[in-house]
């Protein structure tokens, strides 16, 4: 389902107040009215559902290092298993850091009608100290598949809010950004198995990506895919040509049989799909 929440300071915790909003269809999950309270109040309106017009507030020296999601990689997402990820805010202060809260989120801003965003799963960061006053909080996101849309295969903004254990605060709607992609897949099936040196083998595969349009793999299109091989008792592959995926995202080509290895198609992945590689098919070589 899609949330709305405000967040405030309270004590210097993190106080969190949501309405949930039930998703339908396509289009009406991904509506909003905008409006997202991410972002401490001021004293004129501390526990008020209104947030700065600024997409950052600072309010003393609390200051944010990083911020990473899934550790530096990307956010591969398939088609119906919902997928954790982790996200990682270092900050300090100079009386250390009490708490932090994380948002990731797709559009013009926060405030926009059409701003789609999944939330943190809990209500309190796991805060660490990593050195004096300074602190990594982790903190965890959910992508459900089920309310995406192809075009969500880009770049997200991270939001984070940091709390000190002096009242202090600071919060950026985008502190950080994290790439989100569509799942992979790849098959390879060489054959026939065994066969006679010299002989000719074909190889053929398909490279399939997760489309949230259908909640199914399809075939990913004019892709270029490395054909490889593995001589048995070699550790590592070789590259023997590059094939070009077909409209349907299938993969066809021959080569001649020399000795007993493994075929496997690789492909190297674009900025909305990650790289992904089949596993190796023996070919007996008589």
């Amino acid at each position: 389902m899609r949330i709305r929440a405000t967040v405030a300071a309270v004590s210097g915790a993190l106080a969190l107040s949501a309405l949930a909003v039930p998703a339908a269809q396509a289009d009406d999950r991904r509506t909003s009215d905008g409006g997202y309270a991410f972002s401490a109040p001021t004293e004129a309106s501390k526990g008020a559902k209104a947030r700065s017009a600024a997409a950052a507030v600072q309010q003393g020296d609390t200051k944010v290092l990083s911020v990473v999601a899934n550790g530096g990689k990307p956010l591969a997402v398939g088609t119906t298993a919902k997928k954790k990820f982790s996200i990682a805010i270092t900050a300090t202060d100079d009386s250390g850091i009490a708490d932090a809260s994380t948002i990731i989120w797709i559009g013009k801003s926060l405030e926009d009608k059409d701003v789609f965003y999944f939330e943190q799963n809990e209500s309190r960061a796991s805060c660490k100290v990593v050195k004096t006053n300074t602190s990594t909080c982790t903190l965890s996101v959910t992508f459900d598949p089920s309310e995406m849309i192809n075009t969500d295969a880009a770049n997200w903004r991270i939001g984070a809010a940091v709390f000190a254990n002096d009242g202090d605060y600071t919060v950026n709607d985008s502190a950080a950004k994290a790439r989100v992609q569509r799942s992979s897949k790849l098959t390879v099936n060489a054959s026939p198995e065994p066969v006679k040196k010299g002989k000719t083998i074909t190889v053929t595969g398909k490279l399939t990506r997760a489309n949230w349009d259908t909640g199914t793999y399809k075939g990913y299109t004019a892709q270029p895919v490395k054909l490889q091989f593995r001589k048995k008792g070699a550790k590592s592959y070789t590259t023997v040509k590059t094939v070009r995926t077909s409209s349907t995202g299938t993969l066809k080509t021959t080569v001649k049989a020399s000795v007993d290895g493994y075929w496997r198609y690789s492909f190297a992945g674009t900025s909305t799909t990650p790289a992904v590689s089949a596993a190796g098919d023996f070919v007996d070589v008589k």
